[in-house]
């Protein structure tokens, strides 16, 4: 049985014949899911670093420090293999997604963080799925799968029930729950744009070009970041190059590559799990004990992206 070797990792070869193999394909599905894993583990991590950090840094310095690690970091993996730079109209949608995710999402998010519980922000967050899969059936053509709408549903009920069991309790601000849905529709819009870039780009690439896009956007606020690097604690410091380099650099990369394997809309999906992980990352690090809500909630999660999984 004759299979074909991959284009490179993130970048499909339109030359290459339909993947049609039964080994092909399930090559695909594992390296698709351990990217997922990945970035579902680091993405949840990000929500207990930023709470972590949040004390020292205030969302613009946050962003900017974030990305500015970030494109070091990645920048030494990518630069010695990129043969060929975007060109023309090609660096229209780096752009946009560069500003909107990288840099907007990044800034809302870190803002609405210092306003809303943990709970509510996982819940508005988790709105960005559905409009990934929305959007992804309008412009990109994926269609509207009956198991991917149920099982959106059905994880989007996990996420409630997981911010109905929040320990938190606080007034949720306007302004932050405006922020927050800010930060699902730009990353949603974003993750629509970032598709067809795939196509040519690696993974590592196209990240990288949003990374520095986003880092010019927070340039504003270089000097705040410098004195407030100045008076952190080391802690928080390690804290904002730990952000950098897994929930950003990596964590970012590996979505690229899952998205260039997997549709956006039964992606997107997948990032439900991140709430549910995020408590258990903060009963660990932060010895927050998760309520009887947040387990009924991360198991709902489960099932509703299992349900995705599923063929119409």
């Amino acid at each position: 049985m004759t299979t074909t070797t991959p284009a490179g990792s993130g970048q499909p070869n339109p030359g290459l014949p339909p993947r049609t193999t039964p080994a092909r394909t399930a090559g695909i599905s594992r390296r698709g899911i351990a990217a997922v894993v990945i970035t579902v583990l680091l993405w949840a991590s990000a929500f207990v670093g930023i709470r972590a950090v949040g004390p020292s840094f205030s969302p613009g310095s946050l962003s900017l420090g974030r990305l500015a690690v970030a494109a070091v970091a990645l920048g030494i993996v990518v630069l010695p293999t990129l043969k060929v730079w975007p060109r023309g109209r090609e660096w229209l949608p780096i752009i946009a997604y560069g500003v909107m995710w990288f840099g907007g999402y990044n800034v809302a998010l870190n803002a609405a963080e210092h306003m809303l519980d943990a709970g509510t922000s996982a819940m508005l967050i988790n709105v960005s799925p559905i409009l990934i899969a929305i959007l992804a059936g309008i412009f990109l053509k994926e269609g509207f799968p009956r198991w991917l709408l149920i099982g959106s549903g059905v994880a989007f009920c996990g996420v409630a029930m997981i911010a109905l069991g929040s320990g938190q309790r606080s007034t949720a601000d306007v302004a932050g729950v405006l922020l927050c849905l800010l930060a699902a529709v730009l990353a949603s819009v974003s993750a629509i744009l970032q598709k067809p870039v795939l196509r040519k780009f690696t993974a590592g690439q196209a990240t990288w070009f949003g990374i520095l896009v986003g880092a010019v956007c927070c340039l504003p606020w270089a000097g705040q970041l410098v004195s407030e690097v100045q008076a952190a604690p080391l802690p928080a410091t390690l804290g904002l190059v730990y952000l950098g380099i897994f929930p950003t650099a990596i964590a970012f990369t590996t979505w690229a590559y899952a998205l260039s394997l997997i549709s956006a809309g039964r992606l997107a999906a997948t990032t439900y799990l991140v709430p549910g992980t995020t408590i258990l990352i903060s009963w660990a690090v932060l010895q927050e004990v998760p309520t009887i809500w947040g387990w009924v909630g991360g198991a709902v999660c489960l099932i509703g992206v299992g349900l995705t999984r599923r063929r119409s």
